[in-house]
């Protein structure tokens, strides 16, 4: 089988210029030397200029020889796509607001995939698993069914749902329209194809290149505790829970950080950080897509620390993600105040840079090496039909989970994050509650026995029947690699009901409570998951808890039966898998109809020139004749390029994945567009002459679009 690296770049994706740029060469190159190739002794990774700056250097720790230990005790393969989708005319998901439109890119958005696979005897892949971590709101069912087919057409029966488990960070400054319920698609004008497709085939890319890079390798687990990334928006309803949990999190913050490393012959190649803190440093008024602060923190690690260049053919060196677990309740806006922009690029970049330093001080440590076995389990549960035994529900008695129900303080928002819709409130809401007690309640004892005391705003359940707005059905699933255990849960868990979620699974497995871990987001969306002491408080998480008071003891009892399961080596019967509704999904979004360049223009001209010199901290500005960047999303490609003149030839110096620059679209008139460019001139740049080049794609109103480019005047980098 090819490797599917060679395929990553179409001829409708690949830039008029990639050809100037030699073979193998990067775009690092052409940065200060003293800042990319520093090395740090056996470590063989560069110093970035944030730690030269004296942050924490990134080293390879002592450790026993890789060939002492069998040359590689697993075989793993690491991989990463782009999985960006529409920047323009799409609406941001995350916080629920209709106007969040966006306008533009600043960072784009990757799937990371580690296939994880048990090495036999005589050296081939046995049991294994598939970790991917996407840099996006959420994954959803149409999303993990789609990328289960397509690796089913590709490998058979290598890859499934039983041990892929494909988790997003959920940022809030991904473009939504992804879904097949329709909860979720109207702040989107329903679905987008493209945006669909774009995610599908980065997850699918990325698995595909980490299943031809397996190679013998070690992992290592590693342990640290992180302070400063994240506080608990939702306090008063986790100071209700038992003394056994509030005393195991006495700040009530989860602080663990945790790192699986790979790597080979002693070297790192690769590295999954787990931590809990909300993707919402990206503010609701924000207009650019961005991998927020997990994006931050893998995209520093990778590229400014690492030297990765995205756009080559190769792979990069070093391949991180940053994976949530338990964050249902932990934000990353330590004031407890939604963000606004533009301080919100700096508060990512600083909570993405903090995730980094507590990864990468755990380099520093030994870590225990992992050994034993690869394995996986997943069910499909309806969580709307659940019987829960006394031994989950902590009241000694049977209870029974209902049909999905919206609270009104799931209306008011996450007040700390960004509030939702005016008139509701966490906690309190007296006509909803009036309401829910008086007539919703009295109707249906179901929906009371289970969702009481919630103020039902949306019995969305019954909506279900009609049309698909929410899943009922969905997959829970454990997967272990030695003895670290990832419980992959379809939603958000606060830090308490994951604390339960974990003392299930390693008192049946007897496992030390640090190995065992909540993979939040995975496979599936169905919201929150809150303990019932936090429930009854009826805050945003409460109120977004679907299922009713008992959905933690549902999952529990399931995460249980699939440890019991996983510990005595015996199979379980998945069950019903949710129906495929692709064939339901509603798009609203009128197409791209017509583009057309300002009068006496031509696609490509430069409106605006930048400043004919500028100097490492200032901005340059360009603005564009351009197009609508729907016609083509440059999914491993970029939209610009910031290049330098070297040696008579220019080289790419960033592109739009990088921090440095964004990429703005704006609607100029009926069919033109003006788009603008910025670029930050970092401190390390090397001084010289530079020049900014933009890609853009036009559709005319008969015929194929067609591609054009817009180049800058040159312009000096003082020194």
């Amino acid at each position: 089988m090819s490797d599917p690296r060679a395929q990553r770049q179409t001829s409708s994706d690949r830039s008029p210029d990639e050809a100037t740029r030699p073979p193998g060469s990067s775009r690092r190159g052409v940065l200060r030397a003293g800042a990319v190739t520093a090395g740090l002794g056996m470590a063989g990774l560069p110093l970035s200029p944030a730690s030269a700056a004296g942050r924490t250097p990134t080293r390879t720790p002592t450790r026993t020889p890789a060939d002492a230990r069998g040359a590689g005790s697993y075989l793993v393969g690491r991989g990463i796509a782009d999985a960006t989708g529409e920047v323009a005319e799409v609406g941001l998901m995350g916080y629920g607001r209709t106007d969040q439109q966006a306008e533009g890119l600043h960072t784009r958005l990757r799937a990371r995939a580690f296939v994880v696979a048990e090495r036999t005897p005589n050296g081939a892949a046995g049991e294994r698993v598939a970790l991917v971590v996407v840099d996006s709101p959420m994954i959803f069912s149409s999303v993990h069914q789609a990328v289960l087919r397509a690796l089913a057409e590709r490998y058979g029966d290598l890859y499934t749902a039983r041990n892929t488990m494909i988790t997003a960070t959920h940022t809030h400054a991904g473009p939504g329209g992804h879904s097949h319920h329709l909860l979720y698609n109207l702040t989107t004008l329903g679905f987008h194809a493209k945006t669909f497709d774009a995610v599908v085939r980065g997850i699918v890319e990325a698995v595909g290149r980490a299943h031809a890079d397996l190679a013998p390798s070690d992992l290592t687990l590693s342990r640290g505790e992180l302070r400063d990334a994240s506080v608990n928006r939702s306090r008063a309803a986790f100071d209700r829970n038992p003394a056994d949990i509030t005393a195991h999190f006495p700040d009530a913050i989860d602080p663990l950080t945790t790192l699986l490393r790979v790597e080979r012959h002693g070297r790192l190649v690769g590295a999954v950080n787990w931590f809990a803190t909300h993707c919402t440093s990206m503010s609701g008024d924000n207009r650019l897509v961005s991998a927020d602060n997990k994006g931050y923190a893998a995209y520093h690690w990778e590229r400014e620390v690492s030297g990765a260049d995205y756009l080559a053919d190769t792979a990069p060196e070093v391949i991180c993600a940053f994976a949530q677990t338990n964050a249902g309740d932990m934000s990353p806006n330590l004031d407890l105040r939604p963000p606004t922009t533009p301080e919100d690029f700096e508060r990512t970049r600083r909570l993405g840079l903090r995730q980094y330093e507590a990864a990468a001080r755990q380099l520093e440590r030994p870590g225990t090496p992992l050994t034993g076995g690869v394995d996986s389990r997943l069910v499909y549960v309806d969580l709307s039909d659940v019987t829960v035994e006394p031994e989950f529900t902590g009241d000694g008695r049977t209870h029974r989970t209902a049909k999905p129900a919206v609270g009104a303080a799931m209306a008011a928002g996450s007040l700390e994050d960004g509030p939702a819709f005016p008139g509701f409130t966490e906690g309190e809401n007296p006509l909803w509650d009036a309401i829910s007690h008086s007539v919703i309640y009295t109707v249906s004892p179901e929906l009371r026995d289970a969702h009481a005391p919630k103020a039902i705003a949306v019995p969305i359940g019954e909506m279900n029947r009609i049309l698909p707005w929410v899943q009922e059905i969905v997959p829970v699933q454990l997967v272990r690699i030695g003895r670290l255990y990832l419980i992959g849960v379809p939603g958000e868990v606060t830090i308490a009901a994951g604390l339960r979620l974990r003392r299930t699974v390693a008192g049946i497995t007897g496992s030390d409570l640090d190995d065992v871990l909540v993979a939040g987001y995975a496979n599936s969306y169905f919201h929150y998951v809150t303990t019932p002491e936090e429930y009854d408080a009826q805050h945003y998480e409460g109120g977004s808890t679907l299922f009713g008071r008992w959905q933690l003891p549902a999952l529990q009892q399931t995460a249980a039966r699939l440890a019991r399961a996983m510990r005595d080596g015996r199979d379980l019967p998945a069950g019903t898998p949710p129906p495929d509704l692709s064939g339901r999904a509603l798009a609203l979004q009128p197409p791209i109809v017509l583009d057309a360049p300002q009068l006496g223009r031509s696609f490509g001209d430069v409106l605006t020139q930048p400043r004919e010199s500028c100097r490492a901290g200032e901005r340059v500005t360009a603005v564009f004749a351009g197009a609508h960047p729907g016609n083509d999303l440059h999914r491993g490609s970029t939209y610009l390029r910031v290049e330098r003149t070297e040696g008579g030839a220019w080289r790419t110096v960033a592109d739009d994945g990088d921090w440095s620059t964004t990429f703005r679209w704006q609607r100029d008139g009926i069919a033109a567009s003006k788009v603008t460019v910025t670029w930050d001139v970092p401190a390390d740049v090397e001084p010289g002459i530079y020049r900014i080049r933009y890609h853009g794609d036009a559709k005319p109103l008969v015929g194929a679009v067609r591609s054009f480019t817009g180049t800058t005047r040159a312009f000096t980098v003082l020194g």
